[in-house]
């Protein structure tokens, strides 16, 4: 291990040792300054993540800006979260408390770098704990503002970059001071930590992958559905865990879905990522644009019809919407991270339930339609960690927000997030 990495875990100890015995009131006074910062420089922090990045500016200024809500939450309720409980027993006395564990490393992507940061790293220091963070290398200038960021003024540091290769992140885990590890990433990164935490018995939260089904069924109006498959589908220019990837449509509705879809995805605006007025940015890399071009080519070679788009250029990809995909094919059984709609048709609400549970991810699911209490009906079967009836899958600090199979272990924000790397201890009296 360098020893510039070794520095910085024994200064996120050492923090941890004077932090974790300040009242949670100072601890939510940090946030507040947090907030104000992350606000005063939204305009400079949006632009930072579009250098990074490309995402377009006002989608990445809305990002800074939707990192402080997740703030505003855990300012709001943190407190009553982290007070513990007493239970009736036949002791005079018996109640949990909520310690904090000490360093946890954070291992972030690159898709949304501010939001998926706050999302681990606020309910973490809220709790009491120190924060090491490795970030995605493709997004330098995103995590050097970060840590800015989270440099208060009258307050100590405790939040730390770790600047190193992804192959040395096992070393970080395996140093005693780290006491837990999160990650937001792909399987194999997931996979790779999990094994390594599970083997010295650090616990572990894992957000990885989604192809996450938007079922339509026969009775929506399609000019209200319409609108929101295209943001569910492109915004961030598709590169989002949640983004609906596999669009299951009933019969009777399948080929208008298909042809109004693809024709609101020829107007999104692309062009210079920096205008504000722009809808759709480049891909972040492009090997990942060649990747998603490759699964949408073997999909064609399959049968499969483009109805628009399918032009790629480095990392520039345009907005394609796919049909006559079967489940056998790559662009239905992988995960499409980039603007690639699918569109599937089906007769029944059992066979739209049995092709959106065909995945080896279950992160969420939105399913649409007239009759609510018929689809409450079926929520129960979908193999996801969230289903939305009538809105598009989305992130919100106040709803726990986790997958189930390979789409990951444990759940962040709302009230499982503040309690994730926190020591439940009990405390009885006789």
């Amino acid at each position: 291990m360098k020893k510039e990495v070794e520095i910085r875990i024994e200064q996120a100890e050492n923090a941890y040792q004077r932090w974790s015995k300040i009242a949670l009131e100072e601890r939510i006074e940090y946030l507040k300054k947090v907030k104000e910062k992350l606000l005063l420089n939204k305009e400079r922090y949006g632009a930072v993540i579009t250098q990074d990045m490309f995402k377009p500016l006002s989608q990445a200024i809305a990002e800074v800006e939707k990192s402080a809500t997740l703030i505003d939450y855990y300012i709001e309720e943190g407190k009553e979260i982290l007070q513990g409980r007493h239970i009736q027993t036949k002791w005079s006395e018996t109640y949990i408390v909520h310690d904090p564990m000490g360093v946890i490393l954070g291992v972030m992507p690159w898709n949304y770098p501010f939001w998926q940061v706050f999302r681990f790293a606020i309910p973490t220091l809220l709790a009491g704990n120190t924060v090491l963070l490795k970030h995605a290398s493709n997004v330098p200038f995103s995590a050097k503002a970060l840590e800015s960021c989270f440099a208060v003024e009258g307050f100590e540091q405790v939040y730390f970059n770790l600047t190193l290769p992804g192959k040395e992140v096992e070393e970080v885990i395996a140093h005693p001071a780290v006491k837990g590890v999160s990650l937001t990433g792909s399987e194999p990164a997931g996979s790779a930590v999990a094994q390594k935490a599970g083997s010295l018995i650090k616990p572990v939260l894992l957000e990885l992958g989604g192809s996450n089904a938007f079922i339509v069924t026969a009775d929506v109006d399609l000019d209200e559905i319409i609108p929101l498959a295209v943001n569910a589908r492109f915004q961030n220019t598709g590169q989002s865990c949640i983004a609906a990837k596999r669009f299951l449509v009933h019969e009777s509705l399948r080929e208008e879905f298909t042809t109004r879809l693809a024709k609101e995805a020829k107007k999104l605006k692309q062009g210079d990522v920096m205008n504000l007025s722009t809808g759709i940015g480049l891909m972040a890399r492009e090997d990942l644009a060649i990747e998603l071009e490759t699964i949408l080519n073997e999909s064609v070679r399959l049968g499969a019809h483009v109805v628009c788009g399918g032009k790629r250029d480095k990392n520039w990809f345009e907005p394609t919407v796919l049909t006559d995909v079967t489940d056998q094919m790559p662009a239905f059984t992988q995960e499409t991270f980039g603007p690639l709609a699918v569109v599937v048709g089906f007769d029944t609400i059992e066979e739209a339930i049995a092709l959106s549970n065909d995945s080896r991810f279950g992160l969420g699911v939105s399913i649409f339609g007239k009759d609510i209490e018929e689809l409450k009906k079926w929520v129960h079967l979908f193999d996801d960690g969230a289903v939305f009836i009538n809105e598009m899958v989305i992130s919100d600090p106040r709803v726990p927000f986790g997958g189930n199979k390979f789409s990951g272990i444990g759940r962040e924000m709302s009230v499982e997030g503040l309690l994730a790397f926190v020591n439940k201890k009990t405390i009885v009296i006789k």
